[in-house]
């Protein structure tokens, strides 16, 4: 069953602004960061409680979609990441198809490997990683 509860629009414009294009189209519109595609993910706000809606790089191999916690290379992981830990279940819309998921953070090897797909798919992670001193986290969502 897909998330229930009060959905609290980003404080960030940019994000509500897409957020908000890409569902009203099914992902037609509002499809893209730096001219490469994303998802959006809904998760329970950790201290809130309320659903937040996030677009996140698309990086997928197999059915399964990788959700890497850059935060553009800044010092700490961005607010959705404490999300995903409290509650793992987390809805993805790619496009019009819109599944439940549970997030887990991946380690070692399947990290490693996931982590390549992921600057493969978006070149910038591999410089936002430079410029941080922490490991950029990389969850992976499989259907619930």
């Amino acid at each position: 069953m897909a998330l229930q509860g009060e959905y609290e629009p980003s404080p960030s414009t940019w994000v509500r602004e897409q957020v908000a294009l890409y569902e009203a189209t099914d992902g037609a519109e509002g499809n893209t960061i730096m001219d490469r595609p994303i998802v959006v993910i809904t998760s329970r706000g950790a201290r809130s409680g309320r659903l937040r809606k996030n677009p996140v790089m698309r990086v997928e191999h197999e059915g399964v979609y990788a959700a890497v916690a850059s935060q553009g290379g800044a010092p700490e992981h961005p607010a959705w990441f404490h999300n995903f830990v409290a509650d793992p279940h987390v809805d993805l819309q790619d496009g019009a198809e819109k599944h439940e998921y549970v997030a887990r953070l991946a380690e070692g090897d399947e990290r490693a490997a996931w982590w390549e797909r992921a600057v493969d798919a978006f070149p910038p992670y591999a410089g936002y990683a430079e410029k941080t001193d922490r490991e950029i986290p990389v969850f992976l969502l499989e259907r619930a």
